[in-house]
């Protein structure tokens, strides 16, 4: 999560607004900027004094107790995450070492990157709001880049990659991996949109309307304003089969994620998400989903028919509320650990990986998995060759 109380130190506004953060905004990359060393990208989040402080306002309830510290201790013990494994629950870490696959290559063909900046007040969804004066309307504007594979033939429907707060957009990280593993075929040919959210964060702010609240709200706008928009102004054409729609996140950016596929999964069917915020930091408050999204894993889940998901998730040692109790509902690791507990209890293709200390959204973490998080997510697609 990213700042909200100057309480919190200087330690979490360079956490989540310095040029390390994993948020920064994808205003900064374009098409012409080079793609910085894997070294650089993974030199993030990585301020112990900022670890399992419950950022979001300080610590928020009483410590964690001796029963659920035992539980989530056995999370140390996991199986290390080793190429091909299947569904289940991993570990990595403490050292870390960022993928290859994050490194431009001269022998691949690279994709085309493009930007453009949607206003506020053209949405019919999200026309702004003031987190101080409620009732409101404060405009905001929207950077959304895209990723078009040099592969793409147009007028084929392509799959495609959602992800939230721009992910992947900074130092073209997401398009680089991309480029080089579509080249060696370990993934489809597939664009990338990478969308910014409105601004701000926590309860009352843009950012947390559109992402902590458990709807399908998010989905419907990117469906109606984003996405049309992009294949309009760009020449492709987005699959409509939800085999070929994945959403990738982190922090409210993850809970958005599980949230468009689990409303809508005639939509989305691959889930991607970091140190998710499967918490209770819903704003306002719904009478259909008092806890926020920790109601996924506490009814959710455990009380649904199986959708047709797959999930891939991971969380740090020292992540977001991970010394208090999970009785506050804002404690990530056990937040996680619950959501791959129902998702297993209930049959889901998915994979937690738990990394031994790290943060946050930890750049080292993302830095060395998202490559093969995302073959394994996309795993039952066709590739093409």
């Amino acid at each position: 999560m990213r700042r909200t109380r100057i309480t919190c130190g200087a330690v979490l506004l360079c956490l989540f607004s310095g040029p390390n953060s994993i948020f920064a905004a994808a205003a900064t990359t374009g098409a012409g900027d080079a793609a910085v060393p894997p070294s650089t990208i993974a030199a993030t989040t990585n301020s112990v004094a900022a670890r399992g402080s419950g950022q979001r306002g300080g610590l928020r309830g009483p410590p964690i107790t001796p029963v659920e510290q035992a539980e989530v201790a056995k999370l140390a013990d996991l199986p290390p995450l080793a190429p091909g494994v299947g569904d289940g629950d991993y570990s990595i870490g403490p050292a870390y070492t960022p993928a290859p696959e994050q490194t431009p290559r001269d022998d691949v063909p690279k994709g085309k990157i493009v930007k453009f900046t949607m206003d506020s007040a053209d949405s019919k969804f999200y026309p702004g709001i003031s987190k101080t004066n409620p009732g409101v309307v404060v405009p905001y504007k929207r950077n959304v880049t895209v990723y078009i594979p040099s592969q793409y033939v147009p007028g084929t429907p392509a799959p495609f990659i959602l992800t939230h707060d721009a992910q992947g957009a900074r130092n073209n990280q997401l398009p680089t991996i991309l480029d080089n593993m579509i080249a060696d075929y370990r993934l489809p040919v597939m664009v990338a949109v990478m969308v910014q959210s409105g601004g701000g964060d926590g309860p009352g702010s843009e950012r947390g309307l559109e992402y902590d609240t458990v709807s399908g709200k998010y989905a419907e706008f990117i469906e109606a304003e984003v996405l049309p928009k992009v294949e309009k102004d760009y020449n492709v054409t987005l699959t409509k089969d939800p085999e070929g729609r994945a959403t990738m996140g982190g922090s409210s950016g993850g809970a958005v994620a599980f949230t468009m596929a689990w409303f809508h999964p005639e939509l989305y069917h691959r889930v991607l998400t970091y140190s998710g915020t499967y918490t209770a930091n819903q704003s306002p408050t719904n009478l259909a989903s008092p806890h926020g999204a920790w109601e996924y894993h506490e009814h959710f889940i455990p009380q649904s028919p199986p959708k047709p998901l797959r999930v891939w998730m991971e969380v740090g040692q020292n992540d977001n509320g991970a010394t208090v109790t999970g009785a506050s509902f804002h404690n990530w690791v056990i937040a996680n650990q619950h959501m791959a507990a129902a998702l297993k209890a209930k049959g889901y293709h998915y994979q937690l990986v738990y990394a031994k200390g790290a943060g946050h959204v930890d750049g080292r973490a993302v830095s060395q998995t998202l490559p093969e998080a995302l073959e394994w997510m996309w795993q039952g697609y066709p590739i093409s060759k």
